[in-house]
């Protein structure tokens, strides 16, 4: 089990200069996020939810305010800050079993390396898929690869940029009922973008809505409802129904048909 800390985001501003001049894509973003909680974020295109994953973990530098993990003040990156991308992004020339032992730092034996993936990849319902290649996994398969690789490490929170967007919609659902089983086997935060407002709902304790760019939050909604959850529910949809009025200020009624 992991035992993680909260994360707290206090007064993020972040400002690009490009050949135009400057360009806010934050604003004065102020969260935490409790120990062992799975939040979603959740905005338009552009307004800035990878860029703030990318800060957390420490890939963004030179923005205003302060992100700490802890009593830690967040400053480049960490192995207590893992990432997940949407593309899988693993090394075509290494197997399940290498790729996942690239993530690894170099404070272990061979032996306990060895135990360590070992232990992910049953973890992510890889078993017997340990010698494969990429090329010989499915996008969900290979995304499972790359989840296991950003937990090899124990991190004390895991951040999600959209990992699912590039799969087809049953192996999607598929994925999200995995994250679900390993956040609540491993117990670690986890922080997830996403543009699909049922994934938000369907995974998330809390769900964070960012406005368009400069991004501010607009509203934050808890998701006080038991899982494993029904996507068809009235509480779902009424749940759905406010995300997308904060969200395009727009009439929900077409949400009725699913009630």
């Amino acid at each position: 089990m992991n035992l993680t800390v909260p994360l707290s985001i206090q007064h993020l501003t972040k400002v690009y200069q490009t050949e135009n001049g400057y360009v806010e894509a934050l604003h004065d973003i102020n969260f935490m996020v409790n120990p062992g909680e799975f939040v979603s974020i959740v905005g338009s295109s552009g307004c800035g939810k990878s860029t703030l994953l990318r800060i957390i973990v420490g890939l963004e530098n030179n923005f205003q305010g302060n992100i700490l993990l802890g009593d830690d003040l967040i400053k480049g990156t960490n192995v207590n800050r893992g990432m997940v991308f949407q593309e899988a992004r693993l090394f075509p020339w290494l197997t399940v079993e290498q790729n996942i032992d690239f993530g690894l730092v170099n404070k272990y034996t061979k032996k306990e390396k060895k135990e360590i993936v070992e232990t992910h990849i049953a973890l992510v319902g890889l078993h017997g898929f340990a010698q494969s290649y990429p090329y010989q996994l499915s996008g969900g398969m290979q995304q499972r690869v790359s989840i296991a690789r950003a937990l090899v490490n124990n991190p004390k929170i895991l951040t999600l940029d959209e990992p699912f967007g590039a799969l087809d919609a049953l192996t999607r659902i598929q994925m999200q009922q995995e994250i679900l089983r390993i956040w609540e086997q491993e117990k670690t935060t986890m922080l997830l973008v996403t543009h699909d407002v049922d994934e938000a709902i369907y995974l998330a304790d809390r769900v964070i809505l960012l406005s368009s760019r400069p991004g501010t939050i607009k509203k934050i909604i808890p998701v006080n409802l038991p899982r494993p959850r029904d996507r068809s529910s009235y509480d779902f949809m009424r749940i759905k129904r406010i995300i997308y009025k904060e969200l395009f200020d727009q009439d929900t009624a077409f949400l009725d048909y699913a009630i």
